[in-house]
C-alpha cells in the first residue's frame, strides 16, 4: 500500500511540474527596459512647449524631461519616439515604445486601449487660435467655416457638431499652421495649452486665443495594458512630480504660466 501510495504521490507531483513549466512566462517590461538598456517613450514633437524639436532636430521639453525622470530612475537610456494623435497609442500597442507621455487626453474609450495611469500629470482645455481680424467671440461664430485640427483629436468632432465649423484635419501642427497662414482656415481648434505658447512667439502677434476654453479634460500618460508592475511605477513616480513640485518647475522653466491644475495637484499632495 505504501508504495502504490509513494507512486501516485510521485505522478501527481511529476504532473504538477510539467504544468508550472508548461504556463506561459509573462515577461515583465521593466526587466525588457533594463536589459535593453534603453527606455522608449512616445513623445511629442511638434507641440511647443510640451514636446518639440529644437534648432539641432532634438526632441525637447517638458514631457521629455518628464521621460527623462523615469529613464534615469530605472538606470537606462533614454530614445525619444515622435508621434502624433493619431498613431500614439497604436504604437504603445505595437510594442514600438514602452511609455506614452504625448499630451493625451484621458478619455474612457482611451482607458480600454491603454493603460493610463492615475493621478493624471496635467491637465488642458479646447480653444482656438485664429487671426484678430475675424472678431471671434463665441464659439458659434465658426458656423459654417473651415476650422483647422489635428487627426485623431477629441474636440474636432465636438466643435463641428456642437458648432457648425468645418473641420480641416491635418497630421501635425506644422501643416496647420501652414495653412492658417495660407488663408485656408479661419482658426485653429487646438489645447489651449499650446496656444499660449505659440501666442507668445512674434510671427503670431496678429493672432489671439479669444473664446471661453471649454473642456477642461486632465492628460494622461499611459503604458501597454497587462503590464502592472511598471503601471505601479509610473503612479508612485507622478505623485512624486506632483508633491515635489517638478511640474511646476517644469511649466516655469519652458515659459507656461503655472496652470491651476498642476497648483492644486502639488497642494493635494505637498
Amino acid at each position: 500500500m505504501f508504495s502504490i501510495l509513494s507512486k501516485k504521490l510521485a505522478t501527481a507531483v511529476a504532473l504538477c511540474a510539467f504544468a508550472v513549466t508548461a504556463l506561459p512566462v509573462q515577461a515583465d517590461v521593466i526587466d525588457d527596459i533594463k536589459a535593453r538598456g534603453v527606455l522608449k517613450v512616445a513623445v511629442k514633437a511638434d507641440y511647443k512647449p510640451y514636446g518639440f524639436r529644437d534648432t539641432s532636430g532634438a526632441i525637447i521639453g517638458i514631457e521629455p524631461e518628464l521621460a527623462k525622470d523615469v529613464a534615469d530612475k530605472l538606470g537606462v537610456k533614454i530614445e525619444y519616439v515622435p508621434v502624433v494623435s493619431s498613431n500614439r497609442m497604436q504604437f504603445l500597442q505595437q510594442g514600438k515604445v514602452d511609455l506614452l507621455i504625448a499630451t493625451m487626453t484621458d478619455k474612457p474609450d482611451r482607458r480600454k486601449v491603454v493603460s493610463i495611469v492615475d493621478p493624471n500629470y496635467y491637465s488642458s482645455g479646447t480653444n482656438i487660435m485664429a487671426s484678430k481680424k475675424f472678431g471671434f467671440k463665441k464659439w458659434e461664430d465658426l458656423r459654417g467655416k473651415p476650422v483647422c485640427g489635428i487627426q485623431g483629436a477629441f474636440y474636432n468632432k465636438k466643435t463641428g457638431r456642437d458648432f457648425g465649423a468645418k473641420i480641416v484635419a491635418f497630421k501635425g501642427t506644422a501643416e496647420v499652421y501652414a495653412a492658417l497662414k495660407a488663408g485656408n482656415c479661419v482658426a485653429f481648434v487646438y489645447d489651449d495649452s499650446s496656444h499660449v505658447a505659440t501666442l507668445e512667439q512674434a510671427d503670431w502677434a496678429d493672432y489671439e486665443m479669444p473664446l471661453p476654453t471649454i473642456d477642461d479634460a486632465p492628460w494622461g500618460l499611459a503604458v501597454k495594458l497587462g503590464e502592472t508592475k511598471f503601471h505601479k511605477m509610473m503612479e508612485a513616480m507622478i505623485v512624486d512630480w506632483h508633491k515635489t513640485g517638478r511640474i511646476l518647475a517644469l511649466e516655469t522653466k519652458w515659459g507656461v504660466a503655472n496652470t491651476p491644475f498642476a497648483m492644486d495637484m502639488n497642494k493635494k499632495y505637498k
